[in-house]
């Protein structure tokens, strides 16, 4: 399997690369202005970033060409996550209560991404900006106390995202979270 991480800037983009390369998957990362044809990839991660999307979406490179033409699973985090929703249709405001550091993640829907975790567990976060007034094609499935679209489900493309870190140690059941999406890419390769 082969699952690449879209370096969009951030400080842990090498932490995810890590934790996909300790799961055992073919990975690298690669610059977030790589062309399509050079993605031969069974998946794409869309790293976390210090662009502040809602502001700087034209840092975020061809984040959106790869929505909209790669026929795989994203997994899109913080900035990717926020990319994600904003490019299909969710507005990205600032946020009335910042999040940094430890928070309680609530999951408010069963689905794959959080198969065989609790309902409740510490993510980290690391963000200035919220997404708000998503549209139907997006189900929220988790939120924290601040921030009510904490990880969402894009329900007619193999698309998940989040805005917490599952790449940091102090997030529980991180690693189980890229366990989880390598199964979503290796159901969506049947």
């Amino acid at each position: 399997m082969r699952v690449y991480v879209v370096d969009n800037g951030g400080q842990w983009t090498h932490r995810e690369w890590r934790v996909l390369k300790y799961l055992g998957v073919e990975t690298k990362i690669v610059a977030n202005t790589t062309p399509l044809e050079e993605l031969d990839v069974d998946a794409l991660v869309l790293s976390g970033g210090s662009p502040h999307v809602s502001l700087e979406g034209g840092r975020m490179g061809l984040n959106g060409d790869y929505l909209d033409h790669l026929p795989v699973p994203i997994l899109g985090i913080c900035a990717g996550f926020q990319f994600m929703c904003n490019h299909l249709g969710a507005d990205l405001v600032a946020a009335q209560m910042p999040e940094f550091g430890q928070a309680t993640l609530v999951i408010d829907e069963d689905n794959e991404l959080f198969a065989g975790l609790p309902r409740s567990f510490t993510v980290w976060e690391s963000h200035n900006d919220e997404v708000t007034n998503v549209p139907a094609n997006i189900q929220v499935i988790a939120h924290t106390e601040n921030c009510a679209v904490e990880a969402i489900k894009v329900k007619d493309k193999p698309f998940y995202g989040v805005q917490f870190h599952p790449e940091v140690e102090n997030t529980e059941h991180g690693a189980e979270i890229f366990q989880n999406f390598l199964k979503i890419v290796a159901e969506w390769q049947k």
